[in-house]
């Protein structure tokens, strides 16, 4: 979904509510990807755990609110999730939102059914720890070395490292292209359409997951 402006915008109003001052914009969206808390202890360093809590609520309130006027599916991701499901590969979401904010992710998006499994940050360790991808490994059954790691921060592209996986980072996200090739993905894509053309040319369904 790109949401990026929408958590962009609803942190640093979350920041002015809570009495501190909004961070840059290139600060917010760096931290998009970690679990809400982390988040706001990284933005703001000198916050106290139940300062981080509040700054975490107003976020939320705004986030919701944003959200709820429409956030819209990159062209080309619901078909590229669709194959994929039909080709019979296991599809799983690891994500620093709460277990409620994918929930209403799923709802606005209508893809909740092409999904096995997911894991939140509320559920497990953020990432870049490796919890959520080897959970939902053992759930799921599958290898590290027959699972790929998609994601558009380095903070996804980390913790696919940590847990031994292969990893394709898309730089339509929220971290740029230097930063997300810093981290040696197998590639670096422009979008969705590039996406499913190179899992085309690279991965046999029969014998891969996702």
């Amino acid at each position: 979904m790109d949401s990026a402006d929408v958590i962009v915008r609803s942190i640093r109003r979350a920041s002015v509510d809570a009495g501190f001052p909004a961070p840059a914009p290139e600060a917010a969206r760096h931290i998009i990807g970690l679990g809400l808390m982390e988040a706001m202890a990284q933005l703001f360093p000198e916050a106290d755990p139940e300062s981080c809590r509040r700054l975490s609520d107003h976020y939320r309130h705004h986030y919701l609110k944003a959200s709820g006027e429409g956030i819209f599916l990159f062209e080309g991701a619901e078909d590229t999730v669709a194959s994929l499901r039909e080709e019979g590969c296991l599809l799983a979401v690891a994500t620093g939102k709460s277990r409620r904010g994918l929930e209403s992710a799923f709802d606005a998006s209508g893809l909740r059914d092409y999904f096995h499994a997911s894991r939140c940050a509320d559920e497990s360790f953020s990432k870049p720890h490796p919890a959520m991808l080897l959970e939902l490994m053992d759930e799921l059954g599958v290898e590290a070395g027959r699972t790929l790691m998609i994601g558009d921060t380095t903070h996804d592209l980390q913790m696919a490292a940590n847990a031994g996986v292969a990893s394709l980072a898309l730089c339509h996200g929220a971290h740029s292209r230097e930063t997300l090739e810093a981290c040696q993905p197998l590639a670096c894509l422009n979008d969705f359409v590039e996406l499913k053309s190179w899992l085309s040319g690279h991965v046999s369904r029969r014998e891969s997951h996702v």
